[in-house]
């Protein structure tokens, strides 16, 4: 979706020095940004912008700096507006207008960082990155970091914490499988483990934001559960695997414990619904005699 700004920012102005006006430049002689911290671009947010360009022309200027080569030649780096600029590519453009700022490679991506981080369709984890960045590379602090791009250091540092969650639930966040919401909702879990476990049963019974911060409180209200004894696992390799399908086939957490006489099956549930959803799964052969 096109952004309604018309300024660069209250943190991004700040890092770009002087005034200057807005010249047209040729877009081939425009090189994108190599520390570009975003990793993903919506497409079809990319054509409805591309059309909205050729429709009523690039209507914010890009931000670049120029580059001079040793023959003299002149090109451009780009350090705001990548989205602006793919799409006015697509749009077919071949002059674009720009305004052009001096800085040093340094500042380059320092200001590509706060450029993105001032937008609102950036990824959360895309967006803790860049706040890691911000503290790592140029030794920023949370507060710092929160002044560069409006928002309060509480809000970056609950961002910062999502590069906390196991690389499973990352991914489940980047790809869209889960929410925002509900990856702040398993940091509330004290360990990878349980985070982990939890994540499994959210995904497979596709629990919102408010069931999956019910099912965080359960489980740590819950008495913790004794491991299930370390010889049983290895005289029966098989018994992670069977687990995982009970799993899937019932929607829910799913134990099996061995003894010498044979074992039982635990199976968790969370309230009378569940309750009922499990009745269902597991009578259907009767129910559809």
């Amino acid at each position: 979706m096109p952004s309604g700004k018309t300024g660069l920012g209250r943190g991004l102005g700040a890092l770009i020095p002087g005034g200057g006006g807005v010249d047209e430049v040729d877009i081939d002689l425009i090189a994108p940004n190599p520390e570009q911290p975003r990793q993903r671009f919506d497409e079809a947010a990319l054509d409805e912008l591309a059309a909205s360009i050729r429709e009523h022309g690039l209507l914010q200027p890009l931000v670049v700096t120029r580059l001079v080569a040793e023959s003299g030649a002149v090109s451009y780096r780009l350090i705001a507006g990548e989205r602006r600029l793919l799409a006015a590519r697509r749009a077919g453009l071949t002059r674009v207008p720009v305004v052009v700022r001096e800085t040093t490679p340094r500042g380059l991506l320092e200001l590509a960082l706060v450029e993105n981080l001032q937008r609102t369709d950036l990824g959360p984890l895309e967006e803790a990155q860049a706040y890691r960045r911000l503290a790592e590379e140029f030794g920023l602090s949370q507060e710092e970091i929160a002044r560069r791009v409006g928002k309060s250091r509480v809000a970056v540092a609950n961002t910062l914490r999502l590069l906390g969650l196991p690389e499973p639930i990352q991914e489940g966040l980047s790809s869209g499988q889960i929410s925002e919401g509900h990856a702040r909702a398993l940091l509330g879990l004290p360990d990878t483990a349980s985070r982990l476990r939890a994540y499994a049963e959210v995904t497979a019974r596709a629990l919102s934001v408010r069931q999956t911060e019910e099912l965080v409180r359960r489980l740590r209200a819950a008495p913790p559960t004794p491991p299930a004894p370390r010889a049983s696992r290895r005289s029966d390799p098989d018994l992670a695997a069977i687990e995982e399908r009970l799993r899937r086939a019932l929607g829910t957490q799913v134990r099996l414990e061995r003894s010498r006489k044979g074992g039982r099956i635990v199976i968790q549930f969370y309230g009378d619904d569940d309750l009922t959803a499990l009745l269902t799964r597991l009578l259907r052969d009767d129910t559809d005699a």
